[in-house]
């Protein structure tokens, strides 16, 4: 099946830099491939402000109109969220499919969803986004064929009913309301018992998938595409000291990610806020890499996660040409292919949780086994020795502040 041909088109804001606005087109030209399309070339127009009907400028659109003809174009794609009336506007003068940033973001999820739960969460949101757009779809919904922007909900013509939309809308909320108090339920159980987690965050294709491969064996998609990762994985891992974690590896954040999306996968994301640490990991090598870290930095504060401790990863060391400097702290410069560099990120994680953790030393009596293996399983442990002459057990190591059996811990010492 052949390609469909795409052209880009932006319009750069004069308070944006020409170094961001190239990183933006760049991710949409990397997202146009992510999606099966082919960027066939990319027009852009400097601008003070959004043209409120047509995005761009009435002759800008001329140019456009005149590409588009010469060159076959099957879909336009706009680098920034349009309203329906611009949406309207464009594909009246265009003649072609046109969509922006968040429906094509929405169709990459669409193709990358495998779960039943991921499935749910994608439709809700590109449901979401068209509602208050039917009318600026319409003629465009009315001829949509298979390609980039149609998967989804936008193949069952449902642009002539917004009540079926709603209620949609409704019924798929109500599902998702059952998935969302599973999760809580297992959150919950797994707190209860005490089992530390570890969030993996990071930009779409900063490495992260490959990280939590190579700490788990685990061998979930691995590719050098946006988004390749679309629904959680959590796996348990050891530390060096013996210490068992579960780690979970999540969805690939993104500049201007649609704030449906962003709502639609608060379920998902919701193991982040949960965490007892965050690996936030970065490309090392991407020119964008500041507005990126920022961007996940935001979507963390947006989740709530800002006062989890964060150690940040910055990967892809063995791409590096420049001299590093970081600009978050705490920090490991690493390449995800190099195992010694993987085995001292395991060292870091375990230093991350002891320096946020409390010291403890205990003595107990052999018919205290109980707690000792409540000790032995869920604290860091650094010594573990039996004295014959006392016939006790020393144990000493870190502890989660919060956790039950600091009080017996406690107890001993006075």
């Amino acid at each position: 099946m052949s390609k469909e041909r795409v052209l880009i088109i932006g319009a750069q804001l004069q308070k944006n830099s020409d170094a961001h606005f190239a990183s933006t087109i760049e991710e949409m030209k990397s997202l146009s491939e992510t999606a099966g399309g082919e960027v066939i070339d990319i027009i852009t127009q400097k601008r003070e402000r959004i043209h409120s009907a047509t995005y761009v400028g009435e002759g800008k659109v001329e140019e456009i109109s005149e590409f588009i003809e010469a060159n076959e174009i099957d879909l336009v794609v706009c680098n920034d969220e349009l309203s329906a009336g611009q949406l309207r506007n464009l594909n009246d003068q265009l003649g072609i499919r046109i969509i922006d940033r968040s429906q094509l973001i929405l169709d990459i999820f669409a193709q990358r969803a495998d779960t039943k739960e991921g499935k749910l969460q994608v439709e809700l949101a590109q449901l979401q986004y068209m509602l208050p757009r039917l009318h600026g779809m319409g003629t465009i919904l009315s001829r949509l064929g298979g390609g980039i922007g149609t998967r989804g909900p936008g193949e069952t013509k449902l642009e002539s009913d917004q009540r079926h939309i709603r209620r949609r809308i409704d019924e798929i909320k109500r599902r998702l309301k059952v998935v969302v108090k599973q999760r809580k339920q297992y959150r919950e159980r797994r707190k209860s018992n005490n089992i530390i987690q570890i969030a993996i965050v990071g930009y779409t294709n900063a490495g992260k998938s490959t990280i939590f491969n190579r700490l788990t064996d685990e061998t979930s998609l691995e590719e050098d595409l946006l988004f390749a990762t679309l629904d959680p994985l959590t796996r348990k891992i050891a530390l060096p000291s013996g210490f068992e974690c579960l780690v979970t590896d999540t969805v690939g954040f993104l500049q201007n990610l649609p704030t449906s999306l962003i709502a639609a996968f608060k379920s998902t994301l919701e193991e982040v806020a949960e965490a007892d640490l965050i690996i936030h990991v970065v490309d090392v090598t991407h020119e964008d890499k500041d507005q990126q870290e920022e961007t996940v930095i935001n979507i963390l504060k947006d989740l709530d996660a800002k006062n989890i401790p964060i150690l940040t990863v910055y990967n892809k060391r063995d791409k590096l040409k420049d001299d590093f400097i970081p600009t978050q702290h705490p920090y490991m410069l690493i390449s995800a292919y190099d195992q010694t560099d993987l085995d001292e990120l395991l060292f870091r994680i375990e230093k991350e949780l002891k320096d946020d953790w409390d010291y403890f030393s205990i003595n107990l009596g052999p018919e205290e086994g109980q707690v000792m293996h409540q000790i032995e399983r869920e604290t860091i442990l650094e010594e573990s020795k039996y004295d014959e002459t006392r016939n006790e057990y020393y144990l000493a190591g870190y502890i989660r502040r919060d956790h039950p059996i600091q009080g017996v811990i406690k107890e001993k010492r006075t």
